[in-house]
């Protein structure tokens, strides 16, 4: 993939519906009473493999044009064993929604992913799952897919959270639904709330107050039309654009803007960024804006601590954007995510390092020097769409042409990245 030096980005685009959201509005859908109607529904591998796992449940799904899709509810009660096992293909986030809904099904199931990620452990939602009397078996004691759920009643627990436990909330709040007495989570700090607003837009009995989130048990949950906002994770490479390359103003329309995901926009606010949250509206629960972006000197900053939740997907590109800054960026706390632990943050700094920034990894983030001059030449994307998206973003500032190769994953992740770009 070639990129070339930009001296202007103007225009106006969209981008693809919110992909957490989109999951949960097909597992919510396949649970209520009634035909679920959604719009902007993200329609990439991850959130198909959602689909097809619920319509081998004998979930009715009907995938239109437009990105829409009809969901014929079976009711909470509703869903049929499957013939064959469920494969949440790559998508981590399918896989623990889909571990909550199974816990409690009067039905064996067995639950896998791809190959690619058959390796990935996921002990940390099967063992609170299990607290409540989930029946979870697998390799290296449930810690490994393929799982095998077997039929349990549920009680509720209560569930403590570390802020680097945010991704189990989601599948104990559903796993609630059917648990006999209230399932409380309690957070360290306030992560996505996505679950906790589609349950309620659904009819479900929850309660958030502060860092805790309540849930019981009911009859059943209520059809509804469901519109999907644009992922503020991708709008964050363009934002990201419009701020470094010069002369640039830009114009991203229909974003979710959910308190819990908007860490980088008021990180970049912090920096100097000039950005503009317009025509801000809630649909289907969630806040939803046009968000418009000029270029802008920004300044360099300290990212950590409860912000890091708010926007760790982002963080690659804040990086990019922090090459830009004037000063020394600093993001700590980043131990204990997947993005560091996995190798991705080592990855990124070595690759900006070959443009010519100065980046370094840290026991526990990186630190960024701001203000060099990037110099186009060729860099590795490792087939990671947030690292070979950040890249391209880089690759806009730099001298020259930028080359990156292993950046496949594009096709898979957003087809329409570049076509998008060069439209501005």
């Amino acid at each position: 993939m070639l990129i070339e030096q930009r001296d202007s980005l103007r225009g106006e685009i969209t981008v693809p519906g919110d992909k957490s959201i989109s999951h949960r509005a097909v597992l919510l859908g396949a649970l209520a009473k009634g035909t679920t109607e959604i719009s902007g529904f993200r329609m990439g591998e991850d959130c198909l493999s959602t689909i097809d796992c619920f319509r081998k449940m004998q979930v009715g799904i009907e995938i239109l044009a437009n990105n829409k899709i009809k969901v014929h509810g079976n009711g909470l009660y509703g869903l049929k064993p499957p013939s064959s096992p469920l494969n949440a293909g790559r998508s981590g986030t399918a896989l623990r929604l889909l571990l909550g809904v199974l816990a409690s099904q009067p039905f064996n199931s067995v639950l896998t992913r791809n190959e690619a990620s058959i390796r990935k452990p996921v002990g940390k939602v099967v063992k609170p799952l299990r607290d409540m009397g989930a029946i979870i078996n697998g390799r290296d004691d449930g810690n490994l897919c393929p799982l095998a759920i077997s039929p349990s009643k549920l009680t509720g627990q209560v569930h403590r959270l570390s802020l680097r436990d945010t991704q189990i909330k989601s599948p104990l709040l559903i796993a609630g639904l059917y648990a006999q007495g209230d399932t409380k989570v309690i957070e360290a700090v306030k992560s996505r709330d996505h679950t906790e607003l589609m349950l309620s837009y659904f009819g479900a009995d929850i309660n958030v107050n502060g860092l805790e989130v309540t849930v019981r048990n009911v009859e059943n949950l209520y059809a509804q039309s469901i519109e999907v906002p644009g992922d503020i994770s991708i709008a964050s490479y363009f934002i990201t654009a419009g701020l470094i390359v010069p002369n640039s103003d830009i114009v991203i329309k229909n974003v979710g803007v959910n308190p819990t995901r908007t860490g980088i926009i008021d990180v970049y606010k912090s920096m100097g960024a000039k950005i503009e949250i317009l025509n801000e509206r809630t649909v289907s629960n969630e806040k939803i804006a046009d968000i418009r972006v000029v270029s802008s000197q920004l300044k360099a900053t300290t990212i950590e601590g409860e912000l890091i939740p708010r926007l760790i997907d982002e963080i690659p590109i804040i990086a990019v954007a922090a090459t830009m800054a004037n000063g020394k960026t600093t993001i700590n706390n980043l131990k204990g995510f997947k993005l560091k632990d996995s190798g991705k943050i080592k990855m990124l700094t070595t690759e900006l390092a070959k443009l010519g920034a100065l980046v370094q990894e840290t026991e526990d983030g990186m630190i960024i020097e701001g203000g060099k001059t990037l110099t186009g030449t060729i860099v590795e994307g490792y087939n990671h769409p947030a690292i070979t998206m950040a890249l391209c973003i880089a690759g806009l500032v730099a001298e020259g042409e930028t080359m990156i190769r292993k950046s496949q994953i594009l096709d898979i992740a957003y087809p329409e990245f570049i076509s998008v770009l060069n439209k501005l």
